[in-house]
């Protein structure tokens, strides 16, 4: 454990022993005080068990979770908490002018933020009806009512607090998935992509090797290397989460027709609006991976079919389109996440996605806010 972490450890401890330290020299310097007859006695004697068991309550302990009690299964920390907020009822009772009531406040309101509803509620109860029965033994209820509202009130905010922390855990383990999804997508796209284009090359490289065409299949495998450095590359952009070398939309999907055009040999015709428009980061990595991840398909799934992409804005949209004859030679099998993917990415940003067969042409449209 380095020295951070020890300190870090050592401070809540630190606090908590103050707090019971504070109760105990409060109490000692109010009402009858402490003593060993008497009323002295009885003061002492309550104290220092309420400052026992808030210490069993509220300390950390080196095991964990908390033991339990073995026939009602509650656990140990809970149960004296709930004796320490009781035995702080007496306490008041017996001393009313010491700082019984500001422990009675803390303990109920620390089994509210740290308990399950089903554990503080209880102990919240044992306060109330502690209070009450005493204020009317004593003739004080009106005194007593108004510490039962103040009990009520600190329990009320403590279990709120409760639950705005239980809401936003929830939420940041939410966010975690999340992430963890949207990096999920963004490597299959890009080694899809990358892979793909790479087998592509070296089973041409192989082709031209039968041929006796060396000079034709080395250039084949240098551009394989290109693809795999490449792919790395975006690899670890995706897994960093850097947005800033992200290229341009246009420049993007010129690059794709480059490299589906030196892969395939094919025509990709790229149909760009005239006039160029920046968007959000994230919808446009949304596009430019949507239209890698449907050219790629083309190349796996309809071999020698050319491609068609184009890029379109209507009103408040963008539309991508990406379509290809249907081959008349089976592709790869496929059996991927690349279709589910391209419509989670849509979904996320508000958008749809279509694909399917039409005519003899098969299209990919996405259409997300712009």
């Amino acid at each position: 454990m380095t020295r951070q972490h020890r300190e870090s450890a050592l401070a809540p401890v630190v606090l908590r022993t103050g707090v019971i330290a504070l109760f105990l020299l409060a109490q000692a310097r109010s009402g009858p005080g402490f003593g060993l007859t008497g009323e002295g006695l009885v003061v002492t004697v309550l104290a220092v068990a309420v400052a026992g068991l808030l210490a069993v309550a509220i300390l950390p302990s080196a095991a964990a979770p908390s033991p339990r009690l073995p026939l009602l299964g509650v656990p140990v920390k809970v149960v004296a908490l709930g004796l320490a907020v009781l035995l702080t009822v007496c306490l008041d009772a017996v001393a009313a002018d010491g700082p019984a009531v500001a422990v009675l406040l803390f303990g109920v309101g620390t089994a509210a933020v740290r308990y399950p509803f089903a554990h503080s509620l209880p102990i919240g109860l044992l306060a109330l009806g502690g209070l009450l029965v005493s204020g009317a033994a004593a003739g004080a209820l009106d005194r007593d009512l108004s510490l039962a509202f103040s009990v009520c009130m600190v329990f009320m905010i403590a279990y709120t607090i409760r639950e705005r922390r239980a809401a936003r855990s929830a939420q940041e383990r939410e966010a975690v998935l999340a992430e963890r999804a949207r990096i999920a997508r963004e490597i299959h796209d890009i080694l899809a992509h990358s892979l793909s284009a790479q087998i592509v090359h070296l089973e041409g490289a192989r082709m031209l090797l039968r041929a006796d065409r060396a000079a034709e299949a080395l250039e084949r495998v240098e551009r394989a290397g290109d693809l795999a450095r490449n792919g790395l590359d975006e690899a670890r952009r995706a897994v960093s989460a850097l947005r800033e070398n992200q290229p341009p939309l246009p420049e993007a999907l010129r690059r794709l027709a480059e490299e589906f055009h030196a892969a395939t040999g094919q025509e990709c015709v790229l149909l760009l609006p005239d006039r160029e428009r920046r968007l959000p980061p994230e919808t446009e990595l949304a596009v430019i991976r949507t239209a890698q991840e449907a050219v790629t398909n083309v190349r796996r799934h309809a071999p020698g079919s050319p491609a068609t992409v184009r890029l379109g804005f209507h009103g408040g949209s963008c539309e991508l389109e990406v379509t290809n004859p249907v081959a008349d030679r089976p592709g790869t099998p496929g059996g991927g996440y690349g279709i589910v993917g391209m419509r989670e990415r849509a979904e996320l940003l508000g958008g749809t996605l279509e694909s399917g067969e039409r005519d003899e042409i098969f299209l990919v449209r996405l259409r997300v806010p712009a």
